[in-house]
């Protein structure tokens, strides 16, 4: 008998249906994958059955007896906990203060017991083997690779029957990542049902035994893996078939330096990098994740500080900060969009045209009719799926919050952009559409650096990869010698390339 066995499930808000007559069964001891697109129903769904929501309908059977959980701690007692992939942790408390919280071990007086707690901590690490290697370090102080790995730790503490993994790796070095995988198939081989939330075909076929396919809110397929091909899926994800992910790569690169990077060094962790970005060039950023990538990025647009000469457009770069960044020219898609990029409590309106507020102002006063012509060029133009332009950011998919920051980048009119692993956790239609507007953009003579932690991005996108390791640039590869196993060489092997 399945494990969870939900039948006809069904959520609106206002008048969009979340879910329509949604159908899912997992039993014990499987990973069980559920896919679809970013707004296909999937965190609608994963939210019910960790409590955050209730269904308007339908119903859904834990170990064959009826289950609603009436809010997350209910959920969690009943053996459901889930890792989102926007993160709950607190940022001052410590990592074992996060894991055990509202849960730590008290004394007779109601106090914590702090050996118990750091006792418990390391055993839950070593049982898991948890690569986290201070429990006492403030989380603030983490990587959002590291917050990760402590918000699987926390859902593992609740020793659960169903533990839903929602985009968990998208933000994890590939060290991290095997771990992961590692522990979901030996979590599932003692009996655990785990529901695996991924937009990594490679992930999902390599690690889940059956899949789902939501669409627009519905079910729309449920198949063994071994029984259905990466095609197939993705017509089903997006009710066609998906000509191509990756666009044509046509050199559109001119002679004419854009962005010029000489000894550029952030304390330890960034050294001496020099690199030329060309107007018209895709550059991809590779290396191991935290080999000085982010210090890099985060250089070039003004946050903290840093050495080294940076030129734009042949003009000395002297940011000192992101808003003086951007009136030189240079506009970045942060690596954390919900918590780095969006205003979530604000209309997608206002996320769009906040930094360029001065071009829509006369006089003090605000050209509105201006402002809702260029909003509603640039939903159109990037397809943003909201309602209306005063739709929430924090309301829209993920997918569509990734396009409103490029809505908001583009309308800087910056030429020089920065994007930090822009398709983390976004559905294979938007990243498709992500390319094919980094490609577009190169041929209007936009000059584009990116990281991303998925090797085919680069592979397949730049036209050049600069490898970095141990804070400095490794290999330069071009042409031919882009490939998952030389980035992986020269970020690993010292003179791994030639």
């Amino acid at each position: 008998m399945d494990l969870i066995q939900a039948s006809a499930v069904s959520k609106r808000f206002g008048g969009i249906a979340a879910l329509s007559r949604a159908e899912f069964h997992a039993a014990a001891g499987e990973v069980h994958a559920l896919i679809g697109e970013n707004g296909a129903g999937k965190s609608t769904f994963i939210q019910i059955l960790a409590g955050a929501l209730r269904p308007d309908e339908g119903r859904i059977l834990l170990r064959g007896e009826p289950f609603v959980a009436a809010n997350p701690s209910s959920a969690q007692r009943a053996g459901v906990s889930a890792v989102f992939q926007e993160l709950s942790l607190v940022p001052d408390l410590t990592v074992e203060q996060n894991i055990w919280f509202r849960r730590e071990p008290l004394n007779v007086f109601g106090t914590v017991r702090p050996r118990k707690l750091r006792a418990d901590t390391l055993a839950l690490f070593e049982r898991y083997r948890i690569p986290v290697t201070r429990p006492d370090i403030e989380v603030r102080r983490l990587t959002l690779a590291e917050r990760q790995v402590v918000e699987i730790a926390k859902a593992l503490a609740r020793d659960p029957a169903v533990l839903i993994l929602d985009e968990a790796t998208s933000s994890l070095a590939p060290r991290e990542t095997e771990w992961l995988l590692d522990l979901a198939r030996s979590l599932a081989d003692s009996g655990m049902l785990v529901i695996y939330i991924s937009h990594r075909l490679g992930e999902v076929r390599h690690l889940a035994r059956r899949i789902t396919v939501f669409r627009n809110g519905m079910t729309v397929a449920a198949h063994d893996m071994a029984a259905v091909s990466d095609d197939e899926i993705i017509a089903e994800m997006l009710g066609r078939r998906l000509d191509r992910l990756y666009p044509e790569r046509k050199p559109t690169a001119t002679d004419r330096v854009a962005l010029k990077i000489r000894d550029l060094t952030v304390g330890h962790r960034l050294q001496g990098v020099d690199l030329d970005i060309m107007e018209g060039e895709v550059v991809g950023v590779g290396g191991l994740q935290g080999h000085g990538q982010r210090e890099m990025f985060q250089a070039l647009f003004g946050v903290g500080r840093s050495r080294g000469s940076i030129e734009l457009w042949g003009r000395p770069l002297h940011a000192r900060s992101p808003r003086q960044a951007l009136a030189d020219g240079i506009a970045l898609v942060p690596e954390d969009r919900r918590a780095q990029g969006l205003l979530l409590a604000k209309p997608v309106r206002e996320n769009l045209t906040l930094s360029v507020i001065p071009r829509f102002s006369r006089a003090g006063f605000l050209d509105s009719r201006r402002e809702k012509a260029l909003v509603a060029e640039m939903i159109a133009f990037l397809r943003i799926k909201a309602k209306t332009p005063d739709q929430l950011a924090g309301t829209l998919s993920g997918g569509n919050q990734q396009k409103v920051i490029f809505g908001k980048m583009l309308l800087t009119e910056a030429k020089v952009l920065l994007l930090f692993d822009p398709t983390r956790g976004v559905d294979v239609g938007t990243k498709g559409e992500i390319f094919q507007l980094m490609r577009d953009l190169a041929a209007k003579g936009y000059a584009i650096l990116f990281y991303s932690s998925d090797l085919p991005e680069l592979v397949h996108v730049a036209d050049r990869v600069a490898v970095l390791r141990n804070g400095r640039i490794a290999a330069v590869l071009e042409d031919g010698a882009i490939s998952e196993a030389n980035i992986l060489k020269a970020a690993m092997v010292e003179g791994g390339v030639h």
